[in-house]
């Protein structure tokens, strides 16, 4: 009797056993089948240890099985440019035109055109009501012999139609080797119908800066970027204008879309007092805003008379130094209303090829409007009709003489 239950319990242990065991089994089975398919990628190297998020990523771990299962040309893409298409796609997700990430090939061109040179037809581009819109064509570049104005929208760039393209796909689209040839469908202001301007591509060279005193005593300083060569150029135009013994400066920033930020600062500077406000870069609620203050040079005096021009093609930091200027009272704004590009990016470098550009801010200028709303508005405002350009008159440009040369 004794060994009979001995026998018992050793039964009914092991019977526990095998429960255990196969509860075990049909868990991991079931288990197994409603994971992500996941093993079928393998070799994933700098995997993050934790992701701080509690997204489901079987869909993305799905569509990449299914690419390399049934995508006729899969073999043919790697699994590295897969992966790049994939922090692109993130980017786009947040719906801004300016923040974007730039595989190796797309940061040499980046770099490229930091540098200040590059092969292409020589414009600035940007998003404006969601449409792809010249900013403005740089001086002397074929966008600007083919009579490209700031303020065209590009509908078509050859045979890509540019609706939902992100502003890097386009600016890879216009730009090639030189002596090739790209085509933009424009439609115009004023005009009804599109039209195709052929562009053959060349060199760029981005221009900066051009003096002149006129006859009538005015100092002219046209301005057509802020690239890192800007500062040092318009400290030397700071002393032809001291040199000339006038007190009335022109700064024409027209068709100048921007560049960068401390090239503005530095500008200022010469006309501010130290501490007065350039700019202030607004994070919302990520952190505290930043402000740029004038640095102090304010050589000038109250007898200065300054007056800028500014039009659709102002932009970025053309419009941080015009609209300082404004609201500290210290020149008149005649013109068109600028661009509005007030977005603020800062540049990551991700790997040793490739960065992220991203939009970290929002300009204010000094009395906290926000550029990139609606851009500035002119203290004159003048247009420029087609019948001026025909009869090759400038009325912003004579309504700026009128206001210097006033007693």
């Amino acid at each position: 009797m004794q060994n009979f239950s001995k026998t018992k319990r050793i039964a009914v242990v092991i019977l526990v056993v095998f429960l255990f065991f196969i509860t075990f089994i049909v868990g991991v089975y079931i288990g197994d089948s409603n994971r992500p398919e996941i093993d079928k990628v393998i070799g994933i190297s700098n995997k993050e240890t934790q992701v701080a998020t509690k997204t489901d990523f079987s869909p993305f771990w799905k569509v990449w099985n299914t690419l390399n299962e049934k995508y006729p040309s899969a073999s043919k893409i790697t699994d590295q440019d897969k992966v790049y298409g994939a922090i692109a796609g993130l980017v786009n997700s947040l719906n801004d035109p300016y923040s974007v990430f730039f595989t190796p090939d797309e940061t040499k061109s980046f770099e490229q055109e930091i540098a200040g040179n590059f092969d292409g037809i020589g414009m600035e581009v940007g998003i404006k009501d969601k449409i792809l819109t010249v900013i403005a064509p740089l001086k002397d570049t074929p966008a600007y012999k083919a009579n490209i104005k700031s303020g065209d929208k590009i509908l078509k760039i050859d045979s890509t139609v540019t609706s939902g393209l992100s502003i890097e796909k386009a600016i890879k689209l216009i730009r090639g080797k030189k002596g090739t040839t790209v085509t933009l469908t424009i439609l115009r202001e004023g005009n009804q119908k599109p039209q195709e301007i052929k562009i053959v591509r060349d060199t760029i060279n981005i221009p900066t800066l051009d003096t002149e005193l006129r006859k009538d005593g005015i100092f002219v300083i046209k301005l057509y970027s802020f690239s890192a060569t800007s500062t040092n150029l318009f400290r030397n135009a700071m002393k032809q204008f001291v040199e000339s013994g006038s007190d009335k400066l022109l700064l024409d920033l027209r068709g100048n879309p921007g560049g960068y930020l401390d090239a503005s600062v530095d500008m200022a500077s010469w006309f501010l007092p130290e501490g007065k406000t350039v700019v202030t870069e607004d994070y919302g609620d990520n952190k505290t805003a930043e402000t740029f203050r004038s640095r102090g040079y304010n050589i000038f005096n109250d007898k200065l008379k300054f007056i800028i021009l500014i039009d659709g093609g102002s932009a970025s930091a053309s419009e941080i130094l015009a609209g300082a200027m404004q609201d500290n009272g210290r020149a008149k704004l005649v013109g068109s209303q600028s661009f509005g590009k007030g977005s603020v990016q800062e540049v990551i470098n991700v790997t040793p090829n490739t960065i992220l550009k991203i939009t970290v801010a929002k300009w204010l200028t000094p009395n906290g409007t926000s550029i990139s709303e609606k851009g500035l508005t002119p203290d004159y405002p003048i247009e420029i009709t087609q019948d001026d350009l025909d009869a090759k008159i400038d009325p912003q440009l004579n309504k700026a003489v009128e206001l210097l040369l006033k007693p």
